[in-house]
């Protein structure tokens, strides 16, 4: 049932996604949606005025009929009357319904009838008569109201005729005929329109399939017309992917004088220019790199000669005066400041270089950061602040560069007791199928929006003027997030002044593989922090 749901709704994101990422779709869906009630519209018009000429020009045919055999029928009854003033209505009777017959020449016609007026009382009576067969249900009793009440104007109705098991429409026609001593009779006409009704569905039918033909052309040519169109803009695109990709020597077509063309000249320059700056600026990055490199490792020799001698002096200062004593102090502090900034600065070379290799080996990371935080303890000690790891996952092992993880944390703990304010720091672990986080929590100065922004910079510090215990480069965060990168993790901070700062780790169990979501929040919160907060206590929490 569950993978029944997937597929049907991966089949059901199809078109939204085709919808969504495909211009083309849209053009001929928008196009033929659009045409499609545009014709509808026209189609629907042209049916209702063809029906309407149809039956007005059927009608008009009736009533002239009706009118031409109500004349006949009417001469008759008045030429039938002898000299003495009698007639023989029965014979004047059969006479005009032979007229009759002979006046209803149009198709489908379907049978008279004539019927006594009722009400009347009169010397003789003309037995009423209607055609073999007929249904006199279809003269409604509205329609000989109207014949009774306006005799000497022609009437007609839209009736229904039943028959071989359809429903056929038909129209019903009607005069009123004076018999001379019988009174006022009624002459009905019906005729059948299915020949109208068929002539109306084969151009209806012929109107649905010239609108859907229509519509289909206009759907096929705006296919074609917007892929023509669109054609250089995807080739542009892709270009453009392939230059971002580094061929930098990727080019559009040139042909022709129109807008395209254009487009691809200016295209082409706009590459070329790419190129030069690109080309020229890694030029200069080599030089740079190849520089900061290489003045590293030349600084190595004069800076081990340079620490020979200091620690020659270090180990006689007790003889020197206080002074120079401290002086000598001094020297082997900056020296050995000067000593980790030209191994970050060889680190970053590398880096940029694209030179680092993980060295990866199966760590258990909690005991990994339980080390860090023997390393740091006496300092953060002296600094005032309680050292608390929070384990909440991650005991079994991950395969990592131990090293540069081991860089990273002390980074985190350093950064941590440095701008604590003497308050507890706490580390987070936590683990899930794919990843492992590692976070470090204080709740010291903290730093703006702005600071957060800029906190991966190189050589950069939120404050130049502070004093910092563990030293520091400005290269320790560019260092570390390099590290997390090259494991197929990330960094992320979170901090607000007055706050606090907290730095979180995530990296994949596997170097580079693939993970989703981070196994702790940010920042990590729990119920012990607050009682932890109050006591400041030095230790180790396992939330197992």
């Amino acid at each position: 049932m569950g993978a029944a749901w997937r597929r049907f709704v991966s089949a059901a994101k199809a078109p939204v996604g085709l919808w969504r990422t495909s211009l083309l779709t849209r053009t001929v869906v928008l196009t033929v949606a659009l045409s499609g009630i545009g014709v509808t519209i026209i189609g629907g018009y042209m049916s209702l005025t063809i029906a309407d000429n149809l039956f007005s020009s059927r009608t008009n045919q009736v009533l002239s009929e009706t009118a031409r055999a109500a004349s006949t029928a009417q001469s008759l009854f008045d030429n039938s009357v002898s000299a003495a003033g009698t007639i023989d209505v029965e014979t004047a009777n059969t006479a005009a319904q032979t007229a009759i017959r002979s006046a209803q020449s149009s198709p489908g016609g379907s049978g008279f009838a004539i019927l006594r007026t009722p009400g009347q009382i009169t010397a003789q009576t003309m037995t009423s008569t209607s055609s073999a067969g007929l249904d006199l249900s279809v003269v409604s009793t509205e329609l000989r109201s109207q014949v009774v009440s306006q005799p000497g104007a022609l009437h007609y109705q839209s009736i229904t005729l039943e028959g071989t098991g359809e429903s056929r429409p038909g129209i019903v026609a009607s005069a009123s005929l004076q018999v001379p001593s019988a009174g006022a009779y009624e002459l009905y006409l019906i005729y059948d329109l299915a020949d109208v009704q068929s002539t109306l569905t084969a151009i209806q039918q012929t109107l649905i399939a010239g609108s859907l033909a229509l519509v289909l052309t206009i759907g096929i040519v705006t296919f074609f017309v917007v892929r023509l169109a669109i054609g250089p803009v995807r080739r542009a695109a892709q270009t453009a992917e392939r230059l971002a990709q580094g061929f930098l020597e990727e080019r559009l077509a040139e042909s022709g004088e129109d807008v395209i063309a254009v487009l691809a000249r200016s295209f082409n320059k706009m590459a070329d220019s790419l190129q030069t700056q690109i080309v020229r600026l890694a030029n200069l990055s080599q030089v740079q790199q190849r520089f900061v490199s290489d003045v590293s490792h030349e600084l190595r020799t004069p800076l081990t000669t340079i620490r020979l001698a200091g620690d020659v002096l270090y180990s006689q200062r007790k003889s020197f005066t206080a002074e120079n004593a401290r002086t000598v102090e001094l020297l082997i502090t900056q020296i050995e400041r000067f000593e980790i900034m030209l191994t970050d600065l060889l680190e970053m070379s590398r880096y940029d270089a694209g030179a680092v290799a993980l060295e990866v080996d199966e760590v258990n990371l909690v005991g990994l950061v339980e080390d860090c935080m023997d390393q740091l303890g006496a300092l953060a000690e002296q600094k005032g602040s309680s050292l608390v790891l929070e384990v909440r996952g991650g005991y079994g092992d991950s395969e990592v560069d131990q090293r540069r993880i081991r860089r990273v944390v002390l980074n985190f703990l350093g950064n941590a007791i440095d701008h604590g304010e003497g308050k507890p720091i706490v580390t987070f672990i936590d683990s899930n199928e794919e990843a492992v986080a590692i976070a470090v929590r204080d709740w010291g100065l903290g730093m703006s929006s702005d600071e957060v922004e800029r906190v991966f910079d190189r050589f950069w510090r939120a404050d130049p003027s502070r004093q910092r215990t563990t030293g520091g480069t400005g290269l320790g965060l560019a260092i570390a997030q390099e590290d997390a990168i090259a494991h197929g993790g990330r960094i992320e901070v979170w901090s607000e002044v007055g706050q606090g700062t907290c730095f979180m780790l995530v990296v994949p169990r596997n170097p580079l593989a693939t993970w989703r979501e981070s196994p702790l929040a940010m920042p990590p919160e729990s119920e012990s922090l607050a009682g932890i907060l109050e006591s400041g206590v030095v230790g180790k929490r396992d939330s197992r």
